[in-house]
Parts: C-alpha cells; structure tokens; sequence
C-alpha cells in the first residue's frame, strides 16, 4: 500500500528538505562560489523542488538510487561532480526524514533546525 504525507506535514517536510540541503556543505559551495553560473541559487532550489515533487508525487514505491541519481543530476547542472559519499548521505537523510513526516513525527526536523541554528550562531 502506498503512504502518502498527510497535507499539514508538507510544508514541515518541505522545510526539512531545505535544511538538509542547506547543511549538504558541496551544495553549498556550489551556491555560494557560482559554479553552475549566476542560476547556481535557482538551480539548488530547482533541485530542493524535484525532491520535494519525486516524493509527494512519485506512484511507485521510492528507490534511495532514484534519488541519489536526482541528487546526482542536480550537482551536475551545478558543474559539480560530487565522488565525497555525501549524495548517499544527503539521500539516506531526505529518506529517514520523509519516513517520520509520514508518521507525523518531527524529532529528525527539531534536529536540522538545532544545528542550523548553531551554525549561524
């Protein structure tokens, strides 16, 4: 059976997604040192979008590869080849962080605040 993110829990997921991106430090860089051009920020956000779509709406069951390739696919339009392990990570993260918005819980989310709060202290 599919399991479908209840309504109030996407802009919550939406969120997580962003933090997650937000704490991916070769996205970062990509962003911040322009090295996809001067769309680099519309390409990440483009990005954070797709996932975003590929979970919300996708009518087959979710496959990590799918999304490591996405992830993949999305550093490339930033002329980033990404060999680090961090796309595994990032998808293991959206993974885990999708499964507990889908049982209404937010633990995983208070933890990417917490740290990007820190951070920008």
């Amino acid at each position: 059976m599919e399991r479908r993110l209840p309504a109030d829990s996407i802009p919550i997921f939406c969120e997580g997604i962003a933090l997650v991106l937000h704490d991916w430090s070769a996205l970062r860089a990509a962003v911040v040192n322009e090295w996809g051009g001067q769309e680099s920020r519309q390409n990440a956000g483009r990005l954070a979008r797709d996932i975003l779509a590929w979970f919300t709406q996708s009518t087959g069951p979710l496959d990590i590869y799918d999304l490591e390739n996405m992830l993949d696919d999305g550093m490339l339009s930033l002329s980033v080849v990404v060999d680090d392990g961090s796309i595994e990570e990032v998808a293991e993260k959206l993974m885990v962080l999708h499964e507990e918005c889908l049982e209404g819980n937010f633990r995983y989310i208070g933890i990417l605040r917490e740290a990007n709060l820190e951070r920008a202290a």
